[in-house]
């Protein structure tokens, strides 16, 4: 099975910054990531959100990536949120208890009205 690199992009939504992640979250994937939520504090936005919408597959390295981001959210006081998560990944953040510091929306349009 061939890994499909991380992509990430980022795009403003108002005081949001949004990451637009698509492929495989994995230690691949590490720089992409880092590299896009640095482009994501530069904006100094008042809450970043992940978009999980395409993204095909997390594994427990990728899970200790979004806790660095998490981790990184945190000491800047900026608000770390999610969306687009499949249910599997839901679940995962649950009981990894991502879900106790990091809001997790069903879209992205109910994420910004929140944020």
């Amino acid at each position: 099975m061939a890994t499909k690199a991380l992509e990430a992009t980022v795009r403003q939504q108002g005081a949001v910054a949004v990451i637009d992640l698509r492929g495989e979250i994995d230690s691949f994937g590490e720089e992409a990531l880092n590299n896009a939520y640095a482009e994501a504090e530069r904006r100094n936005p008042s809450a970043v959100l992940l978009n999980f919408a395409a993204v095909e597959y997390i594994n427990s390295t990728g899970i200790a990536l979004i806790v660095g981001l998490l981790a990184r959210a945190r000491k800047s006081a900026r608000r770390l949120l999610t969306t687009g998560l499949s249910s599997h990944y839901v679940e995962i953040f649950t009981i990894t208890r991502l879900a106790d510091f990091m809001n997790i929306y069903p879209d992205e349009a109910s994420a910004l009205a929140q944020a």
